[in-house]
């Protein structure tokens, strides 16, 4: 039952990069997007993700429930160790969505709306970046872990751990990787006369997914950072990326022929490759401290709670998913189900 648990903790994490990153990424693109272009993607983002943007993190929800219940030992190096980049992600999230409701159901139009779009923006680059600062501190070795035998500063203990270069550019990466999402998806969403703004930001950040990879690698490299080198000396890494390299030739033909449906599928190609050489080479240690590798299976509750987690998720599961497939089809988000 331990693999069915460890299948959904997985696959929240995907489902919430995915849908998640598209989302956060809208807010990245308007940002990043001229006067004129900005109201466009503003309309078309709150047309297609206006009906379904709360849905995405449920998949989040879903990944603390699971490390809380059946992974104490994880859990707890996770939350207490990165509270405070937990809690700014936190903060976004809750600013962001304010933004997103006030911006189009405030019932008074004023000056308030352009607090409101800045707002939004403004959270939706910081929130992804957040992010995956806190996945990279897991994986920078920068984290201290407390001990009553030596006394610890508190920027050791909760500063250092994600305050880094690697981390911080493992953020940077996520936000790249969400305004790559959102572009993709807004080119089957937009006006045909708007597309081609979408397929050059799609291609930008393409361009700017792969430079910062590079980079973070490259720095990490230099610095040895424990999960580059692992990284680096590991079969089940190297593959992926080899793999994704050469998927980038389709994924871009794709985006500028504005092929909706393959420029979707390759993207999401992509993240699965870069989920997998992420994870594939390390597990199952996924935190990486000053002393010593944490591995998720470290201490983990008994049996019992474990089947019984694993029922449930197989029964929720068995809701949740037909009822979102049933969601985004309904707003026509699915279009290879579309003639």
């Amino acid at each position: 039952m331990i693999y069915v648990v460890l299948f959904f903790l997985g696959f929240s994490l995907l489902l919430y990069v995915l849908l998640a990153g598209a989302d956060f990424g809208a807010g990245i693109v308007e940002l990043f997007s001229s006067k004129k272009n900005q109201l466009i993607t503003k309309k078309t983002a709150y047309r297609v993700m206006g009906p379904v943007w709360e849905a995405n993190h449920i998949w989040i929800i879903i990944m603390i429930v699971i490390l809380w219940v059946g992974f104490p030992t994880f859990y707890n190096v996770l939350i207490i160790s990165l509270h405070i980049p937990l809690t700014l992600m936190l903060l976004g999230i809750t600013l962001r969505g304010v933004a997103f409701v006030f911006r189009h159901y405030d019932a008074y139009k004023d000056q308030s709306q352009i607090l409101y779009d800045w707002m939004f923006k403004i959270s939706s680059l910081f929130t992804p970046i957040f992010l995956g600062t806190v996945f990279g501190s897991l994986l920078s070795g920068e984290i201290s872990l407390y001990s009553k035998e030596s006394i610890q500063s508190f920027n050791v203990l909760y500063i250092q751990g994600w305050f880094n270069g690697f981390s911080i550019l493992v953020g940077f990466f996520f936000a790249a990787l969400c305004a790559f999402l959102s572009s993709i998806l807004l080119i089957g969403e937009s006006e045909v006369m708007h597309q081609k703004v979408y397929i050059k930001k799609a291609l930008i950040a393409t361009i700017t997914v792969v430079l910062i990879g590079f980079i973070t690698l490259t720095y990490g490299f230099i610095n040895t950072v424990p999960f580059v080198t692992a990284f680096i000396s590991n079969e089940l890494s190297v593959l992926p990326v080899i793999t994704s390299g050469f998927l980038l030739y389709p994924l871009w033909i794709s985006i500028k022929r504005g092929m909706r449906i393959y420029s979707r599928f390759f993207a999401g190609l992509q993240v699965v490759l870069i989920l997998l050489a992420a994870v594939s080479p390390i597990f199952p240690d996924l935190i990486f401290t000053t002393s010593t590798p944490i591995s998720i299976l470290e201490n983990i509750a008994p049996d019992s709670t474990i089947s019984v987690l694993g029922i449930s998720l197989i029964i929720g599961g068995s809701i949740i998913l037909p009822g979102l497939f049933h969601l985004l089809k309904s707003f026509k988000m699915i279009k290879i189900l579309d003639r």
